[in-house]
């Protein structure tokens, strides 16, 4: 059974049981893949966490359901999951526009959200580049929190973007780079193209809806990592992509079309599969002064 097979099973499942509890564990044993590894494809395929496509699909069930007056809008939450008609109310003006007693009347206009499929297209016409990597096992360091997958926000309701920036105003990013030693690139044989400080996720589990995520560097001989939080790193295969992916060196600096690529192009042709135990975004600036970044995804063969 191949990719695409598995990804659309995983669908059939989701629609069989909107109005029931999704197992997200069920879905991905149907997948053949763990939880974080799903949401991660569907997300980075479709640009929409899971948690918002289910939303979305049984929202739209709803909005059909209140034109069938039998039915009331306690009974219609219920159906749908929502443990009072407020909370139901709330989340159905959120998406329509309008509460669902406005939506019974005739003329209203109602969002629809269609049933999603995963399918083959033809592409192609931008090349691919990307390079394998086998490295023996390492340890990297840094400063670790967990974030929650559907908000990309810590406990704090902080998201990544926002810890990188605060760290860079308050000088934690600063002493970080100054805890890595200068030949740390050498020993790690690392291009020097490759800035000290990187984020490396997904490399432990944390639950069903987080993930662990590492604003660190590489850890050498003489690293300063009084004070930061030590991982390791499992010898591994990776499969490295660039955003410097034009074939000139210009630069496009577009993760959100990279990650699309590689999850609906690149993993589904290829004789490797991505596998969970952590992922890196390593950035970088070329000789001719343009930054990019390399996405690092262990891998193994089909």
């Amino acid at each position: 059974m191949d990719w695409l097979q598995r990804m659309n099973l995983a669908i059939d499942y989701i629609e069989d049981n909107l109005e029931h509890e999704i197992d997200y564990e069920q879905i991905a044993r149907i997948a053949l893949c763990s939880v974080y590894q799903f949401q991660r494809m569907f997300s980075f395929v479709l640009e929409l966490p899971l948690s918002e496509y289910i939303r979305r699909r049984r929202l739209t069930l709803a909005a059909f359901d209140l034109k069938n007056r039998k039915n009331t809008v306690t009974d219609i939450a219920l159906k749908y999951g929502y443990a009072t008609p407020e909370s139901f109310s709330r989340a159905f003006q959120h998406l329509h526009g309008l509460t669902p007693t406005s939506a019974r009347n005739g003329g209203t206009q109602l969002k629809a959200y269609p049933r999603i499929s995963f399918q083959i297209t033809l592409k192609g016409v931008v090349e691919m580049n990307y390079r394998i990597e086998k490295r023996d096992a390492f340890q990297v360091y840094g400063l670790e929190d967990v974030y929650h997958y559907d908000t990309i926000a810590n406990q704090q309701g902080v998201s990544i973007p926002e810890v990188w920036q605060n760290i860079g105003q308050d000088g934690k990013l600063d002493r970080l780079c100054g805890s890595a030693t200068d030949d740390w690139w050498s020993e790690g044989d690392f291009s020097k193209e490759i800035k000290p400080v990187f984020a490396y996720d997904s490399y432990k589990f944390t639950s069903n809806t987080t993930f662990p995520y590492l604003i660190g560097c590489y850890k050498s001989e003489n690293s300063q990592v009084e004070g930061y939080t030590v991982v390791d790193v499992p010898a591994s295969t990776w499969a490295v992509f660039s955003t410097l992916n034009d074939g000139n060196g210009s630069g496009n600096y577009d993760l959100g079309t990279l990650k699309n690529r590689i999850f609906s192009e690149w993993l589904h042709t290829s004789s490797y599969n991505i596998v969970d135990g952590g992922n890196f975004e390593m950035y970088g600036r070329n000789q001719d002064g343009h930054e990019y970044c390399e996405l690092w995804f262990r891998t193994e063969e089909k």
